[in-house]
């Protein structure tokens, strides 16, 4: 008998301690945000755009007329003081709670940038909703409102269609950087390195690209496209990279899975292509006399995917000479970016950060003038081995063969 009460007591304990469903959400009264945008009026407050799916017209909606019964985001737009009130100003209208758990997404308005990200961040990362894994990119020459308004062909949601451009566009090319707010976060933080995150501009019409019809034409009025970085000094934009000197950030930053390099053969520009299947990329910073330096060192390896030139794949001498001219163009491209960064006195390459992981004791001399007197005068060697692996199914190009 004490046996069984003993049961019923330890039973009555457990139902103690558990919580029930006493904060539970249900699914009706939840607006899931997919992306936030974040710009900034003349006047000082904060505009937020909230894109809030649809999930009836993203998947399983009837087809009619070969399209959509309806768009499958919303745009809610609030203003406020801070992003707090702005957040909560939204409430006005929508019948629902904005739920950020599912938010991958922040866009920033190149006008926000530039008067500096700090505390916007500070807000992202101490919400007990939001992740912190979620890429930021910065609006070019448009507003975080306008990019975010914008209805995709194929990807129905315009952010899903902007993070996966981005995860392919640096895996495959290189001159764009996936960057999420954590990453940010870090950068700013941190004494040796500044933040870089990529740019998104519209092509196209503005007003076209918000109607529904933009995703109904093989040709869309208005589309998205990645371009260049956005390089931060702590956290303000100051400068955007574009092109090869875009690459060389990457190159520096070990980023680079693969890429294509053209080499110039004969006098004629443009003319080998050369497909990079690996690289890596190792930074070593040198000391000396209490001056530091810097040196990179770059491996890469890949294979020939075009020769539309007079050329004999097959003379090693030859092969020699096109891993000459593809170490030359990729360390042209470093040395660009090394320069356009330190003219801007902006360390979005971390060699600070390399500094203290090397030399600790002697970081805390350099630190306070890192920026403004080291980096800028920092000397920097680069080195580049390239590697042809394979030259295709064919050593001479068929119009030059005979």
């Amino acid at each position: 008998m004490k046996g069984k009460i003993c049961i019923v007591v330890l039973l009555l304990l457990c139902l103690t301690m558990l919580s029930g469903c006493w904060s539970k959400k249900e699914l009706t009264d939840l607006a899931f945000v997919i992306a936030v945008g974040i710009d900034k009026t003349k006047e000082g407050q904060y505009v937020t755009t909230y894109q809030v799916v649809n999930p009836g017209n993203v998947a399983g909606a009837k087809q009619i007329g070969g399209g959509a019964s309806g768009v499958p985001i919303s745009i809610f737009i609030s203003t406020g003081d801070n992003l707090f009130e702005a957040s909560r100003k939204a409430s006005k209208k929508m019948s629902r709670l904005l739920y950020f758990a599912h938010t991958n997404l922040v866009v920033i308005g190149e006008g926000m940038a530039r008067e500096g990200i700090g505390g916007l961040l500070d807000v992202l990362e101490r919400s007990n909703q939001f992740r912190t894994t979620a890429k930021v990119i910065i609006a070019h020459h448009h507003s975080a409102e306008e990019v975010l308004k914008v209805l995709t062909p194929i990807d129905k949601i315009s952010a899903n269609q902007i993070i996966k451009t981005l995860e392919f566009s640096e895996r495959t090319w290189g001159q764009t950087i996936n960057t999420d707010v954590w990453k940010m976060i870090h950068d700013i933080a941190s004494s040796g390195k500044h933040p870089v995150a990529s740019g998104v501009d519209l092509i196209g019409s503005v007003e076209k690209g918000q109607r529904l019809t933009n995703v109904q034409v093989s040709e869309p009025d208005a589309r998205l496209n990645l371009d260049d970085l956005a390089l931060f000094k702590d956290d303000k934009l100051v400068s955007w990279v574009s092109g090869e000197a875009a690459r060389g950030v990457l190159w520096v930053l070990d980023k680079i899975k693969q890429t294509g390099v053209t080499i110039e053969w004969n006098g004629k520009k443009e003319a080998v292509g050369y497909k990079v299947i690996r690289t890596k990329t190792e930074v070593v910073p040198h000391l000396k006399h209490g001056k530091p330096s810097i040196s990179i060192d770059i491996r890469a390896e890949g294979d020939i995917a075009e020769a539309p030139v007079p050329i004999d794949l097959a003379d090693v001498k030859q092969v020699f000479a096109l891993e000459k001219m593809i170490q030359h163009n990729i360390k042209k491209e470093v040395l660009e970016a090394v320069k356009k960064a330190q003219q801007e006195k902006i360390d979005v390459f971390g060699f600070g950060d390399a500094v203290y992981r090397s030399y600790p004791e002697e970081w805390k001399k350099m630190e306070n003038k890192w920026h403004e007197h080291f980096f800028p005068q920092l000397p920097v060697t680069v080195t580049v081995d390239a590697f042809i692996r394979r030259t295709g199914l064919r050593n001479k190009p068929y119009q030059f063969g005979r």
